[in-house]
């Protein structure tokens, strides 16, 4: 595996921001499968259980808050990091509207003071991680590019779409790629994901965590919006995405330091009803009932990206489709809740490997 994304991750110092959240814990553990020398930077664990507990990883992990710039420093000043994947974020749209200070000041504030801190530690590469939310979602039918404007009408949307402006502001002002090599040596890059799922993620309010957290306790799911469309896909997609840029950065190929979408292809876009119902095929215990309280805060209905520009560029392309998707994942929280906690991660890793080089995607080599 060391020689995925061309070896380039072997020995690296590379510090995760987030590590201890579902994207951030699948992250790490791809990385250290990949020889990096890996440094997480975050907050506790939010839930009990969780993925970054059960991979029981050798890594060096900083807790800390990322509003704290003085931490922050000092961890880059310790590590000194080749390439950053900032991932720490308040990633709830409901807690959001309870929270939105709190939403704000960690998705705004936070993503600042992290780049203040890669900016003080002349870090090469940033992998800033927003959202497909941070587009101003106007509920058309076709995906949203790269150059499209920000938005959110949410809390935790508005945030994100604040932190892609501010990493833009930073790309301008500091890190121009007309002055790389000369008044700077780093590069930034934003990708935006659609709704990402897979095993490890407990996380309240998300669809999939809510359907393997009721069904493990013989209880009846309750759904929200069920007519609801996201873009799903395995965490693991992205991921592929996020690594193949910082390949890219650490290269020292400027042209990559921009706005990446990494989402679905179109049949990846399902309502949750039908999501509920692929689950239901693989864990038969399933059972929903639709919450139809007119009361329910305000969620985006359909929400596409258009990646173009990674499938082209970086011949970048999904890997599994929709079905593998949530085959995979229902099978992992089965295997955990009926199996003595045996967790299926480093399988679904090799698998989906093994899946990309059959497809001959760039980044999976020969």
């Amino acid at each position: 595996m060391q020689n995925l994304f061309s070896g380039i991750y072997k020995n690296k110092i590379v510090l995760v921001t987030g590590h201890t959240g579902f994207k951030g814990s699948w992250l790490v553990y791809w990385l250290t499968i990949m020889g990096a020398k890996v440094v997480g930077y975050s907050l506790e664990a939010p839930t009990t259980p969780n993925h970054i507990e059960l991979l029981n990883l050798d890594i060096d992990s900083i807790i800390g808050d990322i509003r704290d710039l003085d931490k922050l420093n000092k961890t880059f000043e310790a590590y000194k990091p080749d390439i950053v994947f900032h991932l720490a974020a308040q990633p709830l749209v409901r807690f959001s509207y309870e929270n939105p200070i709190e939403t704000y000041e960690t998705n705004v504030m936070g993503t600042l003071k992290v780049f203040e801190a890669c900016k003080k530690a002349n870090v090469k590469a940033i992998v800033n991680i927003t959202s497909d939310k941070a587009y101003d979602n106007k509920e058309w039918i076709w995906g949203y590019r790269e150059n499209d404007p920000m938005g959110g009408y949410d809390p935790y949307s508005s945030s994100k779409g604040c932190a892609d402006l501010l990493a833009n502001s930073y790309r301008n002002s500091y890190f121009n790629i007309k002055e790389y090599k000369k008044s700077h040596t780093t590069l930034l890059a934003t990708c935006r994901a659609g709704n990402v799922i897979g095993g490890g993620d407990w996380a309240q309010d998300r669809l999939i965590t809510d359907i393997m957290l009721s069904v493990s306790q013989n209880k009846k799911v309750s759904i929200r919006n069920p007519y609801a469309t996201r873009p799903w896909q395995h965490v693991l997609e992205p991921l592929s995405g996020y690594l193949h840029i910082g390949q890219k950065l650490l290269e020292e190929k400027v042209e990559f330091g921009e706005a990446w979408n990494f989402g679905p292809s179109d049949e990846g876009s399902i309502t949750v009803e039908e999501v509920v119902n692929h689950v239901k095929k693989h864990w038969d215990k399933i059972n929903y009932e639709i919450n139809k309280d007119e009361k329910q805060l305000h969620e985006a209905n359909l929400l596409k990206l258009d990646c173009s520009k990674a499938h082209i560029l970086l011949k970048w392309k999904d890997v599994w489709d929709s079905e593998t998707t949530f085959e995979k994942t229902v099978k992992w929280y089965k295997s955990y809740y009926e199996e003595n906690k045996n967790i299926l991660t480093h399988n679904d890793l090799v698998n989906f490997i093994a899946d990309a080089k059959v497809k001959n995607i760039e980044w999976a080599g020969n």
